[in-house]
């Protein structure tokens, strides 16, 4: 794969994201975020956005814990 390559940034249930390339099938289980360019562009996005890497379950879970 080229670093020119285009990717999407995708995201699943447990709002954990990853990058796919662009014109590939998402795999079962993962959405388009609405970002897309090439890898490094897709990665520094994700840093941006994902500033809290525990699962959405485990956040749900916790926050019912201190209720």
């Amino acid at each position: 794969m080229s670093e020119q390559e285009r990717y999407l940034v995708v995201v699943n249930e447990e709002e954990q994201y990853s990058i796919w390339p662009a014109d590939r099938e998402l795999p079962a289980g993962w959405t388009a975020e609405g970002f897309g360019g090439e890898k490094q562009a897709c990665l520094d996005h994700i840093a941006q956005v994902w500033t809290d890497m525990r699962p959405a379950s485990l956040r749900r879970r916790m926050a019912d814990a201190r209720s």
